[in-house]
């Protein structure tokens, strides 16, 4: 059974860093595309940054991008997002998930993904 367990949210001021953790148990996490979505109250899930099985390609959306970075560790079976210098409209639930194996391109559509972890509060107050 594949569990994804995030950690890492909380409150932050406006320009602070978090780095939100996803333990991954159940499947080899390695051979799969990544991603982390997150979802503000009243609105939709979206996708946040993404990361081809091999890691040799990444992707972000826009408003994030300079700003946040994901990485994975494949030894401790943990995918990562740094996310640095916050700003208040980036206060969301962030959800991790897993998607395709073998993937070699950036998924960054919800139904792309397979798994999903119960997510992370991340507040960023100004």
């Amino acid at each position: 059974q594949v569990q994804l367990i995030e950690s890492g949210g909380g409150l932050v001021e406006a320009g602070g860093s978090l780095r939100l953790s996803c333990a991954a148990s159940g499947l080899t996490l390695s051979v799969y595309a990544v991603g982390w979505f997150r979802q503000a109250p009243g609105k939709e899930r979206m996708f946040v940054a993404g990361m081809s099985w091999s890691g040799m390609n990444t992707d972000y959306i826009d408003s994030v991008k300079g700003r946040f970075s994901i990485s994975r560790d494949d030894a401790k079976s943990t995918l990562y997002l740094q996310m640095n210098n916050l700003k208040p409209e980036d206060s969301a639930v962030y959800y991790c998930a897993v998607g395709k194996r073998w993937n070699r391109i950036v998924a960054t559509t919800a139904n792309e993904y397979i798994d999903w972890g119960q997510g992370t509060q991340v507040t960023v107050s100004s």
